[in-house]
């Protein structure tokens, strides 16, 4: 018989979350009183969250958690932090004409943002549709969820470091999670402290070209903004024309902060150790590398010599080596790392090179790294798997374990980065078949590509689709069935299936 969850210990450990994460509203709280705008929103809206954690947290006094109460932890709390995070959007949008005011509009924004997705509902952003408070609560859910909200709040609650282990494990993007020092909620300080000083340092360089006159209107609002989306991977912005909105210095400083944001965070701790080779030998590193210069390469000369058509914004000229590059560079660290980002309208792109870039979503950043997708490991260790299956076949007698970086990886191992790796695919493909059945029920098909594109962009935590779900397009169109899908893929695609999943089957005997 196996242990079911512990139901008021869960909901208690979620609560304490939602209370605390509920406090963050305090940032659009100050914006709103600067601007004049929508304070009266978010004042209630964090007075709303924090009675709801708080009304959670008191069902138990002292509660233990179980490694399946740790799974439902990370589940409910992540998916209480998309509801909570979408009443500032219903309160501000309600009665104004907003999509936001509907509530799974609202919801989905939530959960896109959390989740660091970067898909929208909002037809239209501007300042005159949404309250500069509204869209920095958009910027700020990325950057919360985009290190881990279970990390963030290990680092800063001791009643949670108790079974942060556990916790962490549930939430850490990849299939292991790497202790850096002795205590686990030093190791989640260290990761959210690297994490600030990327963030901090971004900011930084944007708001010197602000000033300067190299990107002309980057200023501190902009700046803080993009710094709250970059890192996490996220992919919001408050300019309706994303990073196409400003000049092309800018567009290249983005670039290396979405390629370091791929990289597994664990090795930059290690770097500041001076332990320089476990960033040079760590095998991932170098594959991940290897792949965002090789795409940015196909994708640049394809660019080159062919172009893309000229649209109202970022089309790419034939023969221009500094756009082709540009262009290039931006799209493979954007959708490989699943930020979203745009400084072109691929979804107007030729239909080969939607191809390649649908297939650049499929691989994702590294384990430990804030970007979305299967991960580069996985892909690795599931080659290499397929690899020692072909040659045993063809060798019986031999016996050949898979290596990694040169150590051995345990047959467990492999058996679990083949498990989600499916189940991966397994969601993708029947999400992608009920969208396209689902808009064509209501009058607006999507096209088998563009199906394909949407539930990819939102299991992937990527963003952008094609089509109408382009960069510069909206989401706000499709079904509400079909939106609620897609929360629940962005939900599962960020806590990568297994925890999730866990909570259907956790009270079923073995």
């Amino acid at each position: 018989m196996t242990r079911t969850i512990d139901t008021r210990a869960t909901l208690s450990y979620t609560g304490s979350i939602v209370k605390y994460l509920s406090a963050a509203m305090s940032v659009p709280l100050v914006v709103a009183l600067i601007y004049g705008e929508d304070a009266l929103t978010f004042a209630a809206s964090m007075a709303i969250g924090v009675a709801i954690g708080a009304g959670l947290e008191r069902l138990e006094d002292d509660p233990d958690l179980g490694p399946r109460d740790a799974l439902a932890v990370v589940s409910l709390a992540w998916l209480m932090a998309a509801i909570v995070g979408a009443i500032p959007y219903i309160i501000a949008g309600y009665g104004n004409g907003s999509a936001l005011g509907h509530p799974i509009n609202a919801l989905f924004e939530s959960m896109s943002g959390f989740t660091t997705t970067g898909a929208t509902v909002t037809a239209e952003i501007s300042f005159e549709q949404h309250s500069h408070a509204v869209l920095m609560w958009r910027q700020l859910t990325q950057w919360l969820g985009g290190m881990g909200i279970i990390v963030l709040m290990v680092a800063i609650l001791p009643q949670l470091a108790v079974n942060g282990a556990q916790l962490m494990k549930s939430e850490a993007p990849g299939p292991g999670l790497q202790k850096l020092t002795p205590r686990i909620a030093e190791t989640a300080r260290a990761l959210w402290l690297i994490y600030l000083a990327f963030t901090l340092l971004l900011i930084g360089i944007l708001f010197v070209l602000g000033l300067t006159g190299l990107a002309p209107n980057m200023d501190l609002y902009n700046a803080i903004a993009h710094g709250f989306s970059t890192l996490p991977t996220g992919g919001f912005s408050p300019e309706a024309d994303s990073i196409a909105a400003f000049s092309p210095i800018a567009q290249w400083v983005f670039i290396p902060f979405m390629v370091l944001a791929g990289v597994n965070f664990a090795l930059f701790w290690y770097l500041l150790r001076d332990d320089t080779t476990r960033m040079v030998e760590n095998t991932e590193f170098r594959t991940y590398l290897g792949l965002v210069t090789g795409l940015t390469g196909v994708l640049a000369i394809g660019l080159f010599y062919g172009g893309a058509p000229a649209t109202e914004i970022g089309g790419v000229t034939e023969g221009t080596l500094e756009n082709a590059l540009r262009q290039g560079a931006f799209q493979i660290a954007s959708l490989m790392n699943s930020t979203g980002f745009a400084t072109a309208d691929f979804a107007q792109w030729d239909v080969q090179t939607q191809f390649f870039l649908l297939l650049v979503m499929f691989i994702g950043g590294s384990a430990g790294s804030t970007g979305g997708g299967i991960k580069v490991i996985r892909w690795l260790v599931v080659f290499k798997t397929l690899r020692r299956e072909l040659y045993t076949t063809a060798n019986p007698d031999v016996v050949r374990p898979v290596r990694l970086g040169g150590e051995v990886i345990d047959e467990e191992v492999i058996r679990g980065i083949l498990v989600f790796t499916m189940l991966y695919l397994l969601i993708f493909a029947l999400a992608a078949v009920f969208i396209e059945i689902d808009t064509a029920r209501i009058g607006e098909p999507l096209s088998g590509i563009e199906a394909l594109a949407a539930s990819l962009a939102t299991i992937g935590n990527v963003g952008p689709g094609l089509g109408p779900l382009g960069p510069f397009g909206s989401y706000e169109f499709l079904p509400n069935t079909t939106k609620l899908l897609m929360i629940g893929l962005m939900w599962i695609g960020r806590l990568e299936i297994v925890p999730v999943l866990a909570l259907f089957i956790a009270g079923i005997d073995d």
